[in-house]
């Protein structure tokens, strides 16, 4: 009796959360972008001091800092209105996955660590120095993280232009496709291993040989198959 109202109760959260689940996370993501974007642009084309003093990774290390000031700039802005509007979620919430990496490993990673520990208080809001060395402030940019991936995966929902263009396009069916194997996986260790390889390289480096290992194995077997 119970776990069948428990099991009716899940049904009818499901349906409507495929409405309404990822609406909270693109709002408030498209508010907080939008905002960072347009405090940029008000601040003007050129790239102002503390923004050109940062070491940015590779390859935006290598772009002058107007370069990255105007990507970072436009990249939030034009990501949050999509974000909003839920059109090309996963895509644009995939750039703001790597303007967040990139800010957090230009300005809130610490610049040196000798244990997970030590990591660790770095998860902070303020700024944390310990006997002088910087250990990180990268809790809000984390959060940030944890909230652009559900929709890196999931989608922007049934409440959103990408649901409205494949309703038009008769191919609503994907929203219940599901394909869990290994290419699947090997995407999401892609995904994983490009944040890790700018925060912890052996992290990255793992998840990466891990990714191209079943992407590998996958693209292989596929191959296979057509060519018997």
């Amino acid at each position: 009796m119970f776990l069948a109202f428990y099991d009716e109760l899940t049904r009818r959260l499901r349906g409507s959360g495929d409405w309404l689940a990822p609406l909270g996370l693109r709002l408030l993501l498209a508010y907080e972008f939008w905002t960072a974007g347009y405090g940029k642009l008000q601040a003007g084309m050129d790239a102002p001091r503390w923004f050109a003093n940062q070491d940015f990774v590779f390859p935006f290390g290598l772009l002058s800092a107007n370069a990255n000031w105007f990507m970072v700039t436009w990249g939030e802005l034009i990501a949050s209105i999509a974000v909003l509007l839920g059109l090309f979620t996963r895509f644009f919430a995939f750039s703001l996955l790597v303007i967040t990496v990139v800010a957090i490993a230009a300005v809130h990673w610490p610049a040196s660590w000798d244990s997970l520990g030590q990591l660790w208080e770095g998860y902070s809001v303020s700024r944390v120095v310990e006997d002088g060395e910087f250990r990180g402030n990268f809790r809000i940019p984390f959060l940030f993280l944890a909230m652009i991936l559900p929709l890196v995966f999931w989608g922007g929902g049934k409440l959103s232009l990408d649901h409205l263009l494949l309703t038009l396009t008769r191919r609503t069916g994907l929203l219940s496709d599901r394909r869990q194997d290994l290419f699947a996986f090997g995407l999401a260790a892609l995904v994983f291993g490009l944040i890790a390889i700018y925060l912890i390289p052996a992290w990255g480096i793992v998840l990466l040989l891990v990714s191209a290992a079943l992407l590998g194995y996958t693209g292989y077997g596929h191959y296979a198959e057509q060519r018997a």
